[in-house]
Parts: structure tokens; C-alpha cells; sequence
């Protein structure tokens, strides 16, 4: 028992599965998620989720937003990251976690980076949100679900909070 315990701990993987997991069991989006928000979220990620919750509040995204131009697609693809439509929720939950690191990153150029993606995604979601999702084609790519939890997780304006 404590030799298979030591040998799953080498192999453990904190984002992936628990140490105490079988080969076929993970975490859940769900306490996945949570594992996201609770980590060193970096202090731009928690303005640019509260920037997005009080728009969200207010608007409800009934205005026109257009997509992502080509320079910001440009910077996605520079990081080999999909573009919202056509990215899935595990997809999006390791994406989340390279930009917690990299905007904490001593790499100015790469938390900047970051920043800006997490930015662009939060542009994408507001687009996708203002279509009423019409440009998802397909149940496997929601990855858009997982931002919305974390943006929701991480922003001091969730649970239905009051502005005013």
C-alpha cells in the first residue's frame, strides 16, 4: 500500500488527477475549476474578470460586439491556442493555467502576453455571448463554459452580487 502511494505520487500531476486517483479517474471541471480560482490568481485576471461581470450586469450583452481581429487571432495562434469557438473545456482549463503562470512570470513580454490573451478570450466570450452562442457549431467545443466559471470565480462581482 505506502509502495503504490509512493508511486503514484511521482507521477502526480495536481491539474490532472489526484495521487490517490486510479489511472482512469480525474477531477472534475467542477473542483478543477476550483482549483484555478484558488491558486495565485494574478491581480490583472481578477480586474479584467471584474471589468466583465459589471459589464455583464449592466448590458446583459445585448450590444453588437465583433469578433477578434487578425492581429489578436495572430497572438492566439503564436501560442498554438484555438480561437473560443473551437476550443474544449479541458482545452481551456490548461490554457488558464499557462496564463496564471505566465502572467506571474519574471518574462515581461510573456505576462504581458498574457494579459492580453485573457483579454482577447474575454472579447470572444462577450461576441459569442452577444450571438446568443450561434457560431458554436458543435456540443465538444464549450470551452467557453470554463471561462465563464473562472471569470465568475475570481471576480469579487459574482453570486448576483448588487452594484449599487
Amino acid at each position: 500500500m505506502i509502495g503504490n502511494l509512493e508511486d503514484n505520487k511521482s507521477e502526480f500531476d495536481l491539474t490532472i488527477k489526484s495521487a490517490f486517483s486510479q489511472e482512469n479517474n480525474t477531477f472534475t471541471s467542477r473542483s478543477y475549476s476550483a482549483l484555478l480560482a484558488k491558486n495565485n490568481v494574478p491581480l490583472s485576471h481578477k480586474k479584467i474578470a471584474d471589468n466583465y461581470m459589471v459589464i455583464k450586469q449592466i448590458f446583459k450583452f445585448q450590444m453588437n460586439t465583433s469578433r477578434i481581429s487578425n492581429v489578436e487571432k495572430s497572438l492566439l495562434e503564436k501560442y498554438d491556442f484555438n480561437i473560443l469557438e473551437y476550443t474544449t473545456m479541458q482545452q481551456m482549463y490548461n490554457e488558464l493555467t499557462l496564463l496564471q503562470k505566465w502572467a506571474l512570470s519574471e518574462d515581461k513580454q510573456l505576462s504581458k502576453d498574457s494579459d492580453e490573451i485573457l483579454a482577447i478570450r474575454v472579447r470572444e466570450l462577450k461576441f459569442l455571448e452577444g450571438s446568443s452562442y450561434a457560431s458554436i457549431s458543435n456540443e465538444i467545443y464549450n470551452g467557453y463554459k470554463a471561462l465563464v466559471q473562472y471569470l465568475r470565480e475570481i471576480s469579487k462581482f459574482h453570486n448576483g452580487m448588487s452594484l449599487f
